[in-house]
């Protein structure tokens, strides 16, 4: 079976096929400069590979949607219900699945969805302090980029050489788009996202944790609308509103701070704050560490704040080689204390379609 995987972006829109369960890739491809979705998915070249199903990385659909699903009218209302909670991945993906429903009618479409792998999560860790009816009605710690927290959660143990259930991992999601995951025994057992992609760690436009109670003063004080306050919470925060440098790309950041760029040097201050915080964190929850993980733009290519991150935890067991850690490319060992330190290129796509497969083929497909 030939599972297609887009990986959707704003204007960009990258791809994998794979031929399921062999796993190799047939094809792969990135489109720049997407303002026409149908006519873009029209010029995807698969090198001549039929394509037998689109499988998509879908980000938020509620309590209901925490797994793989055929895209049907259920998911695409969820995606709407949830559009809200994450505007700037809904909302691309119901673009997306409707432009491939129009450009590829009677092929499968599958959404796997994100929060999938955080299903494990138990209620003391998920569960926020509201209302009961609040509750009721979904509000609750849900994760993301489970995709790629999953895939690192099968690979690691392949590099070390050790059985999954005798790990406790911190998987640290580094990019753009940051994230942390408790792993004990594979199993998502905590993480940094909550109900939406906006908690946690900073991002590089969107705010980390933020009381709640901030956002309504300046809504109150300003008479901003809701759309006028997500519009800034979303374009202009995170390492960008810290740093001043618009898209707050940490490289550029790293760049300026280096070149005596007091707020870029204090935003990736708290950035790698956040980082170590949370790996402490997650070391009390699992009572124990055996592993922290690297991967994402930031994770695998930035060996400064890698060090950065892990800095002052020796005493849980963390100390890089720092040989390692500057040089060498591909998953590694970067460590030289007890707590093994690795750096992996993660891959979403193949978890994706792994979960697309095992759907459709217990469908009979």
């Amino acid at each position: 079976m030939n599972i297609l995987v887009p990986n959707l972006g704003s204007t960009s829109l990258k791809f994998q096929v794979l031929d399921m369960p062999s796993e190799r890739v047939l094809a792969r491809g990135r489109l720049e400069r997407v303002a026409d979705y149908p006519a873009a998915i029209r010029s995807i070249d698969t090198g001549g590979a039929r394509v037998d199903a689109v499988a998509f990385k879908a980000v938020h659909g509620g309590p209901r949607y925490r797994g793989t699903f055929p895209v049907d009218d259920g998911v695409l209302g969820a995606l709407e219900e949830y559009l809200s909670a994450a505007p700037a991945h809904n909302r691309i993906y119901l673009t997306g699945i409707r432009a491939f429903r129009q450009a590829m009618p009677g092929v499968p479409l599958v959404a796997a969805f994100e929060t999938e792998f955080h299903a494990t999560i138990p209620d003391a860790a998920a569960l926020y302090g509201v209302p009961a009816d609040w509750l009721q009605r979904g509000i609750r710690r849900y994760g993301f980029h489970g995709a790629s927290h999953q895939f690192i959660a099968g690979r690691v143990p392949e590099v070390l050489g050790r059985e999954a259930e005798s790990l406790r991992m911190v998987s640290c999601h580094l990019g753009g788009s940051s994230s942390m995951c408790a792993i004990t025994g594979g199993r998502s057992v905590e993480t940094t996202m909550g109900f939406s992609p906006q908690s946690g760690l900073e991002n590089a436009t969107r705010h980390g944790d933020l009381d709640v109670y901030a956002v309504l003063a300046r809504m109150a004080a300003e008479g901003w609308t809701v759309e006028e306050a997500t519009a800034r919470l979303t374009g202009a925060g995170g390492l960008a509103g810290l740093s001043g440098i618009a898209g707050g790309d940490v490289r550029d950041l790293e760049a300026a701070a280096e070149a005596g760029n007091q707020a870029a040097g204090l935003a990736l201050d708290v950035f790698c704050h956040g980082v170590r915080k949370t790996i402490g964190a997650y070391a009390a929850v699992m009572g124990g560490l055996d592993v922290v993980a690297f991967t994402g733009g930031i994770g695998e290519n930035s060996a400064t704040l890698r060090e950065r991150c892990c800095e002052g935890l020796e005493f849980l067991g963390i100390r890089l080689d720092r040989d390692c850690n500057r040089g060498g490319a591909g998953d590694r060992l970067i460590s030289a204390g007890r707590v093994a330190v690795v750096v992996l290129a993660t891959n979403e796509e193949l978890v994706v379609a792994r979960r697309a497969f095992r759907l459709l083929a217990g469908m009979g497909r």
